[in-house]
This record gives structure tokens, sequence and C-alpha cells, in this order.
């Protein structure tokens, strides 16, 4: 067998190009057909923005990624493992090795936050003893920029901001070296969104990590994505740098990029770092 194709060991981190590969892909429910032949490589230890319309399927790509959405076609592979061939129950050896944070955070209202970050360590590795456990979730809640007594607190107790952060703790709890964030920063007020975004990218550079962002936020595709991703046309239409993606003349980036919002995004890019280069 290939060196690339072996099983890595527990200590071993993805040393490819490309942690994800999606190749082919279909999605249809019932007469819908969101994705036709959809292709896309995520590489290593870039942050990826993920946009497109409504109804193009980001969520979905992203739930066929990770296995929890079966496609009708198409080939994915997560650390040259096969997603699709597999079962969706089968023990495929990296399901510990990505860490997701959803929609509103997904946590667990019975929960406290440290509980909700204890969730994959008991799924993952249930040898380990309580205190570790704890200890470990500690640790991932003040990794996630929350105050320490923030792990005894329910979700119900926490601002949108603050559950935001809990989900990413829980995200993190497996020491991934993959993250999926579905629009991480929707419903934030602009400086919770800014914090949010600075933390994503001190985050993806202290522990090496990919990152897989959907989102609508032009700040956020501005300060913090390598390349950006574009669903249209139920495929991706583009990948590349913002400027890269500009040069294709196509009428939605165009107008998304080019429109108002767009153009306030570049003004608050422009800012920042001209006042960052002031500093240095």
């Amino acid at each position: 067998m290939h060196d690339d194709h072996r099983v890595p060991a527990d200590h071993e981190r993805f040393r490819g190009d490309y942690p994800v590969v999606v190749e082919g892909l279909v999605n249809r429910f019932g007469t819908q057909t969101v994705h036709e032949h959809l292709d896309l490589k995520v590489r290593r230890r870039e942050i990826l923005g993920v946009v497109g319309g409504s109804g193009t399927g980001k969520s979905v790509l992203m739930r066929s990624i990770i296995g929890l959405q079966q496609p009708t076609e198409g080939h994915i592979e997560v650390f040259n493992r096969s997603i699709t061939d597999a079962e969706p129950d089968a023990n495929i050896g990296v399901r510990n090795r990505w860490g997701v944070l959803f929609q509103g955070g997904a946590l667990f209202s019975t929960l406290t936050v440290g509980e909700n970050v204890e969730v994959p360590l008991r799924q993952f590795y249930p040898e380990l003893s309580p205190e570790l456990r704890r200890e470990i979730a500690r640790y991932k809640v003040l990794l996630s920029g929350l105050p320490e007594e923030a792990a005894n607190k329910y979700p119900s107790e926490l601002s949108g901001g603050m559950k935001k952060r809990a989900g990413l703790a829980r995200a993190l709890a497996l020491d991934p070296e993959l993250l999926f964030l579905d629009e991480p920063t929707a419903g934030l007020d602009p400086i919770g969104a800014d914090k949010f975004d600075r933390l994503t990218k001190e985050l993806q550079d202290t522990l090496g990590l990919t990152v897989f962002l959907i989102t609508h936020d032009l700040d956020t595709l501005y300060a913090i994505c390598d390349r950006v991703a574009v669903l249209a046309d139920k495929r991706v239409i583009a990948v590349g740098t913002i400027p890269e993606l500009l040069e294709t003349g196509h009428p939605w980036i165009e107008e998304y990029f080019n429109g108002p919002r767009g153009r306030a995004a570049q003004g608050t890019q422009a800012r920042t770092q001209a006042r960052t280069g002031a500093e240095s």
C-alpha cells in the first residue's frame, strides 16, 4: 500500500496537501438537486471560507464531509480515508480528528458548558478518569476565550457570543486537526464578530488547524480567510483569494464582493491593515 494511504497512528498528524477532497458530489432531495458534480479540495492549514446564496447547500456540503449526510453520488475523503464508502456508524478512524461548531452552538441545554465539552471525550476516550475529563474541559473553555467559571453555567445562562465560544470549546475538545465552523459570527454584533474572527485565526496559527468556515460575513472573509470557495449553479464555481475570484468576472461574485457590503468590508480591512502597519 502507498505510504500516503496508510492509517495514521493516534499521535501522527496528517502531512498531505489536502485533508479534505470532494469529487463529483451529488446531493438530491426528492426532485430537488442541491449539488451536481461538485468538486473541492481543502488545503492543509488554510482557513477556507465557503460562501454562496441561499439554497446553495453550504451546510449540506459540510454535513456530507463529516458523514451526517449520505450523498446521492460522489466520493469524499478526509485524511485519505473514505467518508462516502463507510457505513454511517463505522469506526473509520478520523472522526476524533475533527471538531464541528454548528449554527447556534447546538449545545445540550441540560448540561453545563463543561459537561458539554466532556461529551466527545466520553464518546472517544471512555477510559479517561472523570477528574481528567473535567480538567481537559476546563482548559478548552479557557482556550475558547471564556472565563473559567463559565464551565459551570448552563447554555440558558450565556449570551449569544458566549454560546458560540462554548460550542467552539466543545469542537476543540479532542485536539482536532480539522475544524468546521458553520456561520460562527451569525447573530453577533460587529465587535463580538471581530473578536471571534481573531480568536479563530489565533487558534489556527497556534494549533496548526485546517478550518472549513461557512459564512456570509464579508468582514470575516477579508480578515482571516486564506481562500474562498464560491457555491453557485449547484457546484463550486471558483476557489481562490478574493482578488483571484474577482478576476473570474462571474456575475454573482462581482455582485457579492463589489456590492455596498463588500465595499464596506474592503474599507474595514484596509483600515485594519493600515493600523497594523503603523503599530509595527
